[in-house]
């Protein structure tokens, strides 16, 4: 009965969630604020807001505009402290040839809108690859051929799985650098230029990660996801290093989803293909869920190559619509966690024992990392930098994400004997 009555709160509480609008506003040059991707103009009401100094994202803000008052205004001194911080360095002009890979399948409005952005990039040496992942229709390859024939490479992958579909882009790549990016998101004109300026500036670097936030915050799902950080990881550059762990990191390297997500990550060509690219027995649409993305990352990591966190390579990412899409969401996240891990284990059993020694401290991560979480203060530092949990994180959430990390280690090893039976 208790579990029925507090599981009722939870749902209650979800409903009552409003809608957030999302906007942009540039502190320099009297810039003024601008609607997020597909959004509306910005009127009165909550305001989830990116702060740019000279084009460049420097922080985030929840900001309140009342009925009648100026939005630039309001919140520009919302965004005063902001302000008074050093203006990001610039980078060097050094170009990296590039490849950028999308797998999709089946969502051609969307892919077209992430094929837009991408085709917008400044970036003057690149080549985009749209992979359609196990298609049941001519949908994609239609978009691709009628719109985009001349600037997009169209590659069909009959296998099933992201991280398959992935290594069939890796295949094809060109360039120094590949580039990864989902079809539901709408990158920024520069992402591509700064996910790629690091690997001309670090010779030993072996992947990099940028900033995602996103594109809408209309559904009570949206606002929730983003109130508990997202899929953003803060607005400092951060360089990873085999070779000198972080001190605040002791499950390094296999804490990878601190690193960054997916939808935002480019590796250097020649790394990610010693590597053997991704295990295709991870990623969503296999039986393990997820982990493609954290076993790139932590593969290049194994092997001495450093990771650069970069929160200039902006990507807006537009979040799943509803509940049932959150508790989905929540136990392929504990799912593909896990399956991750045992994937490195599988491949690498050289980890085993660093490992082992990380287990027990593992143990208590996972347990915070899936505890429910009360609206309140953010004192654990919530990634996009948000100053508070506006709404409470539901048990039923966290109960899911637990089960998904029971279950990856099992979706993984199901997932590799159906790639074997595929092979056969």
């Amino acid at each position: 009965m208790f579990r029925a009555t507090r599981a009722q709160q939870e749902i209650q509480g979800f409903l009552g969630i409003r809608p957030v609008q999302v906007a942009e506003l540039e502190l320099e040059d009297g810039g003024g604020v601008r609607p997020g991707p597909g959004s509306p103009p910005v009127t009165h009401g909550e305001v989830f807001v990116l702060v740019r100094r000279g084009g460049r994202p420097v922080g985030t803000l929840l900001g309140h505009v009342p009925e009648g008052a100026d939005p630039r205004a309001v919140l520009a001194g919302a965004a005063a402290h902001l302000a008074a911080a050093p203006a990001p360095a610039v980078r060097g002009s050094a170009v990296v040839p590039a490849t950028v890979v999308v797998a999709t399948r089946e969502r051609p409005e969307q892919l077209a809108r992430a094929l837009d952005s991408l085709l917008a990039q400044d970036h003057p040496d690149f080549g985009i690859v749209v992979v359609d992942n196990a298609p049941v229709t001519d949908a994609t390859r239609d978009l691709v051929t009628r719109k985009y024939a001349e600037r997009v490479r169209y590659l069909t992958e009959p296998v099933p799985g992201l991280a398959v579909a992935h290594n069939k882009g890796v295949e094809a790549a060109r360039g120094g650098v590949i580039a990864f990016t989902d079809d539901d998101v709408v990158a920024d004109p520069r992402w591509l230029t700064e996910l790629t300026a690091p690997f001309a500036a670090d010779p030993g670097l072996g992947c990099v990660t940028g900033l995602i936030l996103p594109a809408r915050l209309r559904t009570p799902a949206q606002v929730l996801l983003e109130s508990h950080g997202g899929f953003a990881k803060g607005f400092a550059p951060c360089t990873y290093d085999p070779a000198d762990p972080p001190a605040d990191e002791p499950l390094f390297p296999f804490t990878a989803g601190r690193f960054g997500s997916g939808a935002s990550m480019a590796f250097r060509t020649d790394v990610l293909r010693a590597v053997g690219g991704f295990d295709p027995a991870t990623g969503a649409g296999t039986p393990a869920r997820g982990g493609d993305d954290l076993y790139g990352f932590v593969r290049v990591l194994a092997q001495g190559h450093r990771l650069h966190y970069t929160p200039y390579a902006l990507v807006w990412h537009h979040h799943r619509e509803t509940w049932r899409d959150l508790e989905t969401q929540a136990y392929g996240y504990g799912a593909g966690l896990t399956a991750c891990l045992t994937a490195l284990l599988v491949n690498r059993p050289g980890l085993l024992p660093a490992f082992l020694a990380r287990l027990p401290r593992g143990l208590a991560y996972a347990r915070t990392l899936t505890a429910s979480r009360e609206a309140g203060p953010a004192t654990d530092g919530a990634p996009g930098g948000h100053d508070d949990r506006t709404h409470a994180w539901p048990a039923r959430l966290s109960r899911l994400q637990r089960r998904g990390m029971l279950y990856g280690p099992l979706g993984y090893l199901r997932a590799r004997r159906a790639l074997r039976g595929v092979t056969r």
